[in-house]
């Protein structure tokens, strides 16, 4: 699927620069984008996903009118590179005083993104995400559990109202009676299909994740509307004698399946918006701001953050379920599959121990309205291992202004992303008529 985009031009005023501009763009956004036929500014447009104006005119200040009628993302795409022309943000600044936005990349990657972005806001329409639970926020750790918002009828409803997605419920129970019902021999030729690194496990353990994994897959293979999957995997951990970690990265590696730790909704649209439209590693986390103290300190059972260089108030560690979280073996300098770590999950479960590589980082949420997307961008600096404690192997992370973070997080679940992405998101947002806080 690719983004659909509407040439638009100004009559009068179409010329062979407008024509040279859109064989350009044809070409440079091939794999993204399909270009309809041109139509006039103000005729009547066929269905897609947005205008693009391969040339801008002075006509556009005459136009006012016209551009505001417009109901699709208008793209500024003049150059031959693909980009917005220097020449543009005379017409760009005049639109945007009279409430008329543009998207105009500066580079070619953007432009890619934004066609991304516009794919993405189509597929969401008609896309399912399946999460597997049955009675969230009544099993282990009740307290912590009730208060998540995703599991509201408002959280599903605004996602369906604002972004079109569907949730479908179905039992956790029942599949984790249909995965222990798979036979050994069939997990064992999955796991000759897909070996991954292991420390510390075999037998039953590795068979059991193997199990879970074929189970879900079979289920999805059924349905292709599927664009995202989730287990209610901690609170309602009873329903199964192992985990999904595993799972979660053969289906993410064989089907760009998005997946969702605990069944967090909220978690797995922002993931698959970001992911899909940046093409960046993502991964989902939990925060322990510095700042913080001992209530992070305890819930990971450690006695201290670890060391850092500088100003301790802008750390953060973050992990989940004993390590940094859920990565995928592509995105990974690091990976192997060991022993579950959480007292919370069945002794035979298992968890990832993965890391990214060091560097930029940004952090991002959309918040419950789903109207606002909040963004931080940092470094992560490296890793910090407790033997014995819920973190044998958490990331830690320098963020900007750590008093800021605390002030204006939305969630202990955030979503990581590889690179400093403030930019691109900006763009991004535009495409979903989402703003941005910078945190």
């Amino acid at each position: 699927m690719k983004a659909r985009l509407i040439p638009i031009y100004f009559e009068p005023g179409k010329d062979s620069g407008f024509d040279v501009q859109l064989d350009a763009l044809t070409r440079l956004l091939a794999d993204r984008a399909e270009l309809l036929s041109p139509v006039a500014l103000g005729r009547a447009l066929p269905d897609a996903d947005a205008v693009v104006f391969p040339q801008l005119l002075g006509e556009a200040y005459r136009r006012v009118e016209h551009l505001k009628a417009l109901r699709l993302p208008i793209l500024i795409a003049t150059s031959q590179f693909g980009t917005l022309s220097m020449w543009d943000w005379e017409i760009i600044g005049y639109l945007r005083s009279e409430g008329v936005e543009t998207l105009a990349p500066y580079t070619l990657e953007q432009a890619k993104k934004i066609c991304n972005a516009l794919r993405v806001k189509r597929e969401l329409q008609s896309a399912k995400f399946l999460v597997y639970q049955d009675n969230p926020g009544e099993g282990a750790q009740a307290s912590i559990f009730k208060r998540f918002y995703w599991w509201e009828e408002e959280c599903t409803q605004r996602m369906k109202e604002q972004f079109g997605v569907t949730i479908e419920k179905r039992s956790f129970r029942e599949l984790g009676a249909r995965a222990k019902a798979i036979p050994d021999a069939e997990a064992e030729k999955a796991w000759k299909q897909s070996p991954v690194p292991i420390a510390g496990i075999a037998g039953k353990p590795l068979n059991s994740a193997l199990k879970l994994y074929l189970a879900v897959k079979r289920d999805l293979e059924l349905d292709q509307t599927i664009r995202a999957v989730g287990i209610n995997c901690l609170n309602e951990s009873h329903c199964s004698d192992t985990t999904p970690c595993l799972a979660w990265n053969l289906l993410y590696e064989g089907k760009k399946m998005i997946w969702g730790c605990e069944a967090d909704t909220v978690s797995m649209l922002t993931k698959y918006l970001l992911h899909h439209s940046l093409e960046v590693p993502i991964l989902m986390t939990n925060l322990y701001p510095f700042l913080l103290g001992n209530a992070a300190l305890k819930h990971e059972r450690i006695e201290a953050f670890p060391s850092v260089q500088d100003d301790p108030a802008n750390y953060v560690l973050v992990a989940h379920c004993g390590y940094m979280g859920v990565i995928p073996q592509s995105f990974s300098t690091e990976w192997t599959l060991r022993k579950k770590v959480l007292a919370i999950v069945d002794d035979n479960a298992t968890a990832i121990d993965a890391r990214l590589a060091t560097g930029g980082i940004t952090l991002a949420k959309l918040r419950p309205t789903f109207r606002e997307l909040t963004v931080a961008e940092g470094s992560l600096t490296g890793y910090a291992q407790y033997p014995g404690s819920d973190c044998l192997n958490g990331g830690v992370i320098k963020v900007r202004d750590g008093h800021r973070l605390m002030n204006s997080l939305c969630s202990h679940h955030s979503l990581l992303m590889t690179g400093r992405n403030l930019a691109d998101l900006r763009l991004v947002a535009k495409v979903f008529g989402l703003g941005i806080e910078e945190i």
